[in-house]
């Protein structure tokens, strides 16, 4: 049995799962509703506070599909109820982040023009720009999988780059630092 797909979920209060005829999986909570279609095999069951994803064989597309659409489900749970949150540093001279509204980033990336973000109205976007600091920017979303994606856009615009480390990265990552020319002797 699949490890991660035969743990329930529990539901915190506040959070409804609704399942209707085409297993379409609608979850409501405090900070917004998030629906997913789930394969019509699988089997949804509410279980005393608690939510569960059975497979009905043991074949191998089913047993794929089964920690998948559990994993699924959670990550719409928590995002309802806490929400997620990432954050990403940009590093380097003259390298701005400045947000105009909840979904506009305006970057400035060594580039002769400045670049203009427009994210989707369920990401929204905070910028900091302390003096001495590397300016933050702050994605939050419900939905864990956009805000993955809009991180992953924002961060291919400049990556880190190995011989000084400038560009975009996510707080906390370590980049791989490499050893610039060795000169003259």
């Amino acid at each position: 049995m699949s490890r991660i797909g035969k743990l329930p979920i529990t539901i915190p209060s506040g959070v409804t799962i609704d399942v209707d005829k085409n297993n379409l999986v609608t979850v409501k909570g405090p900070k917004g509703e998030l629906t997913q279609p789930v394969d019509p095999d699988m089997i949804l069951e509410t279980e005393d506070g608690s939510f569960v994803v059975k497979r009905p064989t043991e074949q191998k597309r089913h047993k794929a599909l089964h920690g998948l659409y559990r994993t699924l489900i959670n990550n719409m749970v928590v995002g309802v109820s806490e929400g997620y949150t990432l954050e990403m540093e940009v590093v380097g001279v003259g390298y701005k982040a400045e947000a105009k509204g909840k979904n506009h980033l305006e970057l400035a990336l060594g580039f002769s023009h400045p670049v203009v973000m427009i994210l989707p109205p369920e990401v929204t976007v905070e910028a900091e720009t302390k003096r001495g600091t590397n300016p933050k920017i702050v994605l939050t979303s419900v939905d864990k999988q956009l805000i993955g994606q809009m991180a992953a856009k924002i961060r291919a615009l400049r990556p880190p780059e190995p011989y000084k480390g400038k560009g975009i990265r996510f707080k906390g990552e370590q980049i791989r630092r490499k050893a610039g020319k060795a000169g003259a002797k």
